[in-house]
């Protein structure tokens, strides 16, 4: 098994529905690499992954997003205190995922 590693920056944004999540949405180019390297996702298409933005690391999954074509990336509630994050603000995030 091997492992695909991402580097990308998004904006991070607030989900209008209930819950108060929180996202980073993947560049166009990063979920087309994902698509080519792992052509098969289980259960609705959510992909496991770790993600390490600043000095956070996490374990997460990523949901397919199908307006945009891409997927969204959670980011936790800890991790935007400890980072500084707000809704607007760009953040640069690497994710690994095994294939």
């Amino acid at each position: 098994m091997t492992d695909l590693t991402l580097e990308f920056t998004a904006v991070l944004w607030a989900s209008a529905g209930p819950g108060a999540w929180y996202f980073l949405t993947l560049p166009a180019d990063s979920a087309a690499q994902i698509r080519f390297f792992r052509q098969r996702h289980p259960g609705f298409g959510t992909l496991r992954v770790t993600a390490t933005l600043g000095g956070s690391r996490w374990a997460t999954s990523l949901f397919p997003d199908k307006a945009s074509g891409s997927f969204f990336l959670p980011v936790k509630a800890d991790v935007r205190r400890r980072e500084g994050l707000h809704p607007g603000i760009e953040a640069t995030v690497s994710l690994t995922l095994s294939l």
